[in-house]
């Protein structure tokens, strides 16, 4: 696929002499948008260097068998001395190699036959950089994985664990094992362009060299054979009333945006902005609708490089009528070339653009000049006064517009991603049904079987196309492997003694979820209550924060932690990312973490994941995560003439209440679970019958706090709300499926075998299941408390209720299961007697 074949093993090279065609310019406004400030989104803090790990809370596609399963040390060496021995080829001669986690695209999730890092070290993880020099073997990896590498690497491998105390970065270890005038090589279609300067820059402190590998990657040698082919699925257009915006529309915005830079083109090569704004997707990339491609845009035409065998007839006339020609995949090194030849202005995204584009158009330019100079000598003047050079092809360093559009939803893009959640919401509150079912019964599940059941209950729901990443289901110890992975070999069962962590998500035709829970079906110990009610604080807290426009998400980071701060406790990942609609599970720019380097404000319309968790090493994890939308609220005041920002929620579904502490909630907080526990009711209710709304029933009714005698709380009095009186009806035996005689009878039978003569029960849902008794639909959580005792002698039953309540409906299906009435507050006299 690489081609410029005279390239290989050639070493990226200082700045040239003609370094005025390389132009910086302060970042655009975003297509679609407009922006009160114009952040530098990809700033990179001197703690989180590129060559590292991403920064991000992201997955990678599963890899097969072959790389998911534990080698032994034996295979593992021997891969590592068929890679050191391509090091003295004479068309490579190296000393050293890193081995990235990403493809030509700089992509989180990639298809299988790009993950080398995967294949070279056995670490599946999606984040970490492999370095291989000739007598040693490194891995980096940031906090989420480290258990997760320390059980897959083998003796081989040296485990860095970046971020922490004493350890080095892939740089300096490189300067501090080579000997000086070292050689490293990369693959530059892996590495982004700013990486690979940053690479270069780093080592030559100890006069290393950097050497781009351009015809082969090493890895790909010693994988030989047995490296899957890449990706060839068909590719299908995103319909409009999902995308909301034609391609003629998207295009043209974007060369307005050319036009205002002075640019004459644009190099594309994220493949979720490609999908974005030619209304395509995909599946070359496991839980990614998107399809391998590059994307050239002009100010008169367009080219999509891609494999064509992909391209259906419909997909032809969708691409033939926005202006889209179609090239080969392999082909974009020589047309970046002609773009130089040509003396274009190319806008280059180089935190995104791999470093093989850009050393390409770099290199052409020289030439370009060069020629040109040969050519004049000095006959013509060579510079104007005041930008060197006049005419000729210039690389223009911004960020890609495109991230920044995509990321602010329009109308449409929105509905669907609502629409989907509550799909996704009633496969959910399915799967959560089963599941407890299974463990009362006690079925030996195993982390496995759970995530592939929940992936059934999604397949039914209309528009479900894939998982949006690998399900992490994770019981007791494996939840605190932050992206834990279960395998069949290996996985535990899950059981109502340890804490069960359960994130998932799915990729529908309009929408993309991801939603995390954490449940324990047993009786969880206090201190599990403790670590919870402090995340569920945290997800709350920032659930409910309102910020002044032009905020940069780690400013909010603090919010989500502060709950578990006040007691030493902290979590090793980010908040928040931004989610795509029918597209990437994590995107960009935006993002809530601690790092503070990604200053991109959150805007109206984006999307961010709220997911604070704490986990203890071997023991238990816990996170809760929901899915948000910036949107504009109004407030008292607007300091400074500007506006304020806070979160609408997508993600509908129960939090467990078990799992919380009420003594460590705050009124507010009190009233907040209460009303998200209310309004997931009122929208997913609609969607699911049976069992399904019994449990939901269940699992969103409103808490009480109970108040000590010994408190300071100040007395209800006069103020105490009125007991509730609205009416109840008939669970309709369709729904219900059992009638009352035939569970009386069975209950009936139950007194018997102790021998007893009746039964008191006070448990709300268990009257209302035992007598087949709702409230209407169209109550809200707080008002639908049926208050009622009920007691089953051996041959009679009394209901102790408000009679108001009752209508002749429900007094003739009492009358016809013989049950009696008595008034509500006569239980304790009922049962003196």
């Amino acid at each position: 696929m690489h081609s410029l074949s005279s390239q290989v093993a050639r070493p990226l090279c200082s700045p040239s002499s003609h370094s005025h065609y390389f132009r910086f310019l302060s970042l655009s406004l975003p297509i679609f948008h407009s922006s009160k400030s114009h952040p530098k989104i990809f700033t990179i803090s001197p703690k989180a260097p590129l060559l590292t790990v991403r920064d991000c809370t992201s997955f990678s596609a599963k890899p097969s068998s072959e790389l998911r399963n534990k080698r032994s040390n034996s295979d593992s060496d021997e891969k590592l001395r068929a890679l050191r021995e391509l090091f003295s080829k004479p068309s490579v001669g190296i000393d050293a190699y890193i081995i990235p986690s990403q493809d030509a695209h700089q992509s989180e999730f990639i298809a299988e036959c790009y993950m080398r890092r995967a294949y070279i070290s056995g670490f599946t993880g999606s984040a970490g950089t492999a370095v291989v020099t000739k007598d040693k073997a490194a891995l980096w990896t940031d906090g989420r994985y480290f258990l997760q590498a320390e059980k897959q690497l083998s003796s081989s491998w040296i485990l860095m664990r970046a971020g922490s105390l004493g350890v080095p970065t892939t740089i300096e270890w490189l300067n501090d094992v080579l000997a000086p005038g070292g050689r490293v090589g990369i693959d530059p279609f892996l590495f982004s362009s700013d990486a690979a300067e940053e690479l270069k820059q780093g080592i030559a402190k100890k006069n290393h060299e950097l050497v781009f590998l351009y015809d082969k990657n090493l890895v790909d040698e010693v994988w030989n054979k047995s490296r899957p082919k890449p990706p060839n699925k068909p590719i299908r257009v995103h319909d409009l009333k999902y995308a909301g915006v034609d391609v003629a529309s998207k295009l043209l915005s974007l060369r307005s945006e050319l036009a205002d830079s002075g640019s004459s083109a644009i190099v594309i090569s994220m493949l979720d902005e490609i999908a974005w704004l030619l209304n395509l997707r995909g599946s070359d990339v496991p839980h990614s609708p998107v399809m391998y491609a590059y994307l050239i845009v002009e100010t008169d035409k367009a080219k999509l490089f891609i494999d064509t065998s992909k391209v259906s007839a419909e997909v032809m006339d969708h691409l033939k009528n926005a202006g889209i020609e179609l090239r080969p995949y392999d082909s974009i090194l020589s047309e970046v070339e002609g773009l130089a030849a040509q003396g274009a202005n190319v806008w280059l995204d180089i935190s995104s653009v791999n470093a093989a584009i850009v050393k390409t158009f770099n290199s052409a330019c020289e030439r370009y000049y060069q020629s040109l100079e040969s050519k004049t000598k000095s006959k013509t003047k060579m510079y104007d006064d005041s930008n060197g050079w006049s005419g000729g092809p210039t690389g223009i360093y911004r960020v890609s517009p495109i991230s920044l559009a995509k990321a602010v939803k329009n109308d449409s893009e929105l509905e669907g991603m609502r629409s989907c959640h509550l799909r996704d919401a009633a496969a959910l509150v399915q799967f959560w049904v089963w599941m407890e079912e299974q463990i009362k019964k006690n079925v030996k599940l195993t982390e496995v079987e759970v995530a592939d059941k929940l992936l059934e209950f999604r397949l039914a729901q209309p528009g479900f196309l894939d998982t949006s990443f690998d399900t992490i289901s994770g019981s007791g110890a494996n939840g605190a492997i932050i992206h834990y992975r279960a395998e069949p070999d290996s996985c535990s069962v899950v059981d109502d003694k340890k804490l069960f962590l359960l994130d998932s998500g799915g990729q529908y035709v309009d929408g993309t979820t991801d939603i995390t829970r954490t449940v324990h079906f047993g009786k969880p110990p206090s201190r599990l209550k403790e670590c919870f009610t402090r995340v569920l604080q945290g997800h709350i807290a920032l659930d409910q924060a309102v910020f002044p426009e032009n905020t940069p998400g780690f400013v909010l980071d603090a919010f989500a932690r502060s709950s578990l701060w006040k007691i030493g406790l902290d979590y090793r990942h980010g908040t928040g990312h931004g989610v795509g609609a029918a597209l990437n599970v994590h995107e960009g720019p935006q993002g809530i973490s601690f790092r503070f380097g990604n200053m991109t404000p959150l805007q109206k319309g984006m999307i961010v994941s709220n997911e604070p968790g704490y986990y203890e090493d071997h023991a238990f994890g816990i996170r809760i995560e929901n899915l948000l939308v910036v949107k504009e609220v109004d407030t008292p005041n607007r300091f400074g003439g500007i506006g304020y920002l806070g979160f609408e929620k997508l993600t509908f579904v129960p939090i467990q209440a078990k799992l919380i502490d009420l003594s460590l909630l705050s009124a507010a907080e009190f009233d907040w679970l209460n009303d998200y526990h209310s309004q997931v009711w009122e929208k997913v209710s609609p969607l699911v019958d049976g069992c399904a709304r019994e449990w939901l029933w269940n699992n969103t009714r409103p808490l009480v706090k109970l108040i000590s005698a010994l408190g300071s709380s100040i007395p209800w009095n006069e103020s105490r709300p009125k007991l509730p009186n609205k009416p109840i009806r008939v669970h309709g035996l369709k729904h219900a499926g059992v009638d009352v005689a035939s569970k009386l009878l069975s209950l009936r039978s139950e007194l018997a075998d102790p021998g007893s003569s009746s039964i008191v029960i006070s448990m709300l849902d268990e009257i209302a299941w035992l007598l087949n008794l709702v409230i209407p639909l169209n109550l809200s959580v707080q008002e639908a408390v049926m208050c009622a005792y009920c007691i089953v002698e051996t041959d009679k039953a009394k209901l102790f209720i408000d009679t108001s309540k009752a209508s002749a409906e429900v007094m003739d299906h009492l009358k016809n299961a013989g049950i009696e009435l008595r008034p509500y507050d006569s239980i304790l006299s009922e049962v003196e007697g």
